[in-house]
């Protein structure tokens, strides 16, 4: 479709570069930043109340919430054993931590999550969230662990540092802008890079601080802008 079309609005200078070797004229090429982050930013309410009650009863102000996302078909049985086990070890070295982690519907998902994390008394197993709450969940969080993709981009809009539970990623922006840490899904990886983020504040800030690659927001102000002036 890439050819069909005489516009192309680029999220990221990667996404550019990726258009021109497939031969686009670059005058046709605008970077835009990615409209997802324009669409999480307006659904973020301070204020918002979860309709589930173990979300809402969370200590936002003295606890560390982290939030995971482990669901790929890659990371299915030991990778996802790893990483249960490695999470587990986090919260019971770290008495100010608290995990919340939606889980995915596929059995052999939900199996080893409750047989390694059922028991344990700051990590909460919830349901699936929608949209809406699942993005003021990541607003409120301190931390991200995931093995999904649009969080990579998501989470870092909001200030939030993400540890993603794979060997490899689809927003290499993101790891090059340092927003974003590919950890793998080894138990002692997942432990070690876990760990430093929460050990040392300098590391945390410089992730949370980086400068998200995806935009700030504004990527439909921009494309209009574009289009209107195209066809003026």
């Amino acid at each position: 479709t890439g050819h069909l079309c005489d516009f192309h609005f680029a999220p990221t200078k990667g996404n550019l570069e990726n258009l021109l070797l497939e031969n686009i004229d670059e005058k046709y090429i605008h970077v835009t930043g990615n409209t997802v982050i324009d669409a999480l930013i307006s659904v973020i309410d301070k204020q918002y109340m979860f309709e589930n009650n173990i979300i809402n009863q969370l200590d936002y102000q003295n606890k560390k919430i982290i939030l995971m996302t482990a669901h790929r078909r890659e990371n299915l049985g030991e990778p996802l054993r790893n990483i249960f086990k490695a999470v587990k070890k986090i919260t019971e070295e770290y008495e100010d931590i608290e995990l919340v982690y939606p889980m995915h519907l596929n059995p052999k998902v939900r199996q080893p999550a409750m047989e390694i994390l059922g028991d344990c008394e700051r990590v909460h197993l919830i349901e699936p969230l929608d949209y809406v709450p699942f993005a003021n969940l990541i607003s409120k969080a301190h931390i991200v662990l995931t093995d999904s993709g649009g969080i990579q981009e998501e989470a870092p809009a909001l200030g939030k540092p993400v540890l993603v539970l794979r060997r490899e990623t689809e927003r290499p922006e993101a790891v090059q802008a340092g927003t974003v840490k590919v950890v793998g899904n080894e138990y002692g990886q997942v432990y070690d890079s876990l760990k430093a983020l929460l050990d040392d504040p300098n590391l945390y800030q410089e992730m949370s601080n980086a400068i998200n690659p995806y935009g700030e927001g504004k990527t439909s102000d921009i494309i209009v802008s574009l289009v209107k002036n195209i066809f003026k």
